[in-house]
């Protein structure tokens, strides 16, 4: 076990600017969904002003307990916002902490911010009482750094008061610094826990619907396209440039065998019995480009119909994402849906307001994004009238259960011929992402349609496991005849359930 005791320290570092391009016009980055002016009738977009002269990077948020909102910013500062989650705000800004470097994760607990930077975990404390911190203590700082692409994530606290630090590589193929492409836990004490190793770049981490840490990782070497994973102990995300570090620990071992170059992920699976396979792939440029923050919809309805559903934003495309995760033959997979496009720069945090109200922010530092603007802070907010789209879909042995958020008409979604279905892979290797590639046509035979009308048993010939299935359902009408607003999901068949 590789551990470190807390210390104190004060901290100060600085990022050059000379490091980071900075686009200011939108980027021509792929097609659109096309769907943002249907999307508004149910969830509009309302901007959260941000003062003159501040450049509001964010990189995570946090809501306080007396109301305001926290926000931990790549320039290196901690907000506390008043007014936020006012219908039409107008929000007061308050400085609480500057000097970090790029916050990528925040947390309030026990009257203490614990926070994720590039260099450590930190605990931030106000011990004076005039709002403004004044204690920094280093909870772990074991993983090293000397790179500016050396991003770390950190989650929420788990039940346990431990919180979970994916730590991107120096570069995207190289692990310079120990612990770069692995995620650690780090204790309340400061005890620092390596878990898995494989990593490449990650843009959040946090618990699915079901309660279970993952992680976003970006398409590049080793990751044809982006996707969420499970970070599971002792597991290998699929990387293997950051096997070096091993030797820092006693409690993890080594996997016996590499992954070959190039290859497919189902059958390097077989091969490295370490081997994480991608839960949820996010198709390129169809999904996103980059994903990032996400968040698990527990607002009890407030946001509509899609409680207990994974929210995820997209650094690139300026867009937010759904997905659904579910665990078949012990093993996590599950789909993917768009959500909303049309957001003001790159996005890389949100999170839920007390009033059921999805926060986002982020910049387009760095890389180019579809958004326009160099930072913004947004709101989504649900209009109180329920979209016709699909809520979700379920592996079953034949084929799989569609669930949609209205009675659908009976006579389109019986129709087996409603239902286009392709499917495909990624080729796993060392270079640089992938096309799709061993495209299939499985085929509908049979749609059985509840007595409610809410879901669609589809039976299905042609199952590939290991495939990406892509769903388009433009012909699929609701029982009041109207259309999807959006026809297209992705499920991710890593395994096919065996009852």
């Amino acid at each position: 076990m590789t551990t470190r005791p807390a210390h104190t320290s004060i901290l100060a570092s600085f990022l050059f600017a000379g490091l980071f391009a900075s686009p200011l016009a939108a980027q021509p980055l792929g097609e659109y969904w096309n769907t943002a002016e249907q999307e508004a009738k149910y969830y509009k977009i309302v901007e959260v002003p941000i003062p003159g002269g501040m450049a509001l990077e964010a990189g995570c948020f946090e809501v306080m307990p007396d109301n305001r909102l926290g926000i931990g910013t790549r320039r290196g500062d901690i907000y506390l916002v008043e007014g936020v989650f006012d219908e039409n705000p107008n929000p007061q800004y308050h400085r609480y902490a500057a000097g970090l470097d790029e916050v990528m994760g925040i947390a309030y607990r026990d009257d203490a911010f614990i926070i994720t930077q590039q260099a450590e975990v930190t605990r931030i404390r106000d011990t004076n009482g005039d709002d403004r911190a004044d204690s920094f203590e280093t909870l772990s700082d074991i993983w090293g750094f000397r790179n500016y692409h050396e991003f770390a994530f950190g989650s929420k606290p788990d039940a346990d008061g431990n919180v979970w630090v994916a730590l991107c590589l120096s570069e995207s193929y190289r692990s310079k610094v120990p612990f770069r492409g692995w995620c650690v836990k780090v204790t309340p004490e400061g005890e620092t826990i390596p878990i898995c190793s494989g990593i490449r770049s990650p843009g959040g981490v946090g618990p699915n619907e079901h309660g279970v840490m993952f992680y976003a990782e970006s398409q590049g070497p080793w990751n044809g396209s982006c996707s969420l994973k499970v970070l599971q102990p002792g597991g290998f995300m699929g990387h293997p440039i950051s096997f070096n570090w091993y030797e820092l620990t006693d409690t993890l071992t080594k996997p016996a065998v590499e992954p070959n170059t190039p290859s497919r992920l189902e059958i390097e699976r077989q091969r490295v019995k370490e081997l994480v396979p991608y839960a949820v792939v996010f198709p390129y440029i169809k999904m996103g480009r980059s994903i990032s923050g996400f968040v698990v919809d527990r607002t009890g309805g407030k946001f509509g119909p899609f409680e207990n559903q994974i929210f995820i934003g997209d650094f690139s495309l300026s867009v937010v994402m759904r997905a659904t995760t579910e665990q078949v033959n012990g093993v996590w997979q599950g789909a993917c849906y768009p959500f909303r496009e049309g957001l003001a720069t790159g996005l890389l945090a949100n999170t839920f307001t007390p009033e059921g109200d999805l926060i986002v922010g982020g910049t387009n530092r760095g890389w180019p994004v579809r958004g326009p603007r160099e930072f913004a802070l947004q709101r989504l907010d649900w209009t109180g009238i329920t979209p016709f789209e699909i809520k979700q879909i379920n592996a079953r042995p034949d084929g799989f259960l569609v669930t949609f958020t209205k009675p659908v008409d009976p006579k389109t979604a019986a129709d087996p011929q409603s239902y286009q279905l392709s499917s495909y892979t990624h080729i796993y290797r060392q270079g640089y992402g992938s096309p799709e590639v061993d495209q299939t046509t499985p085929t509908v035979t049979k749609a059985i349609v509840s007595q409610d009308g809410l879901t669609a048993h589809l039976q299905v010939d042609g199952l590939v496991q290991g495939h990406v299935h892509e769903f388009d359902m433009t012909a699929i009408r609701s029982a009041d005849d109207e259309q999807l607003v959006h026809v297209n999901a992705y499920y991710t068949l890593n395994e096919i359930p065996s009852k």
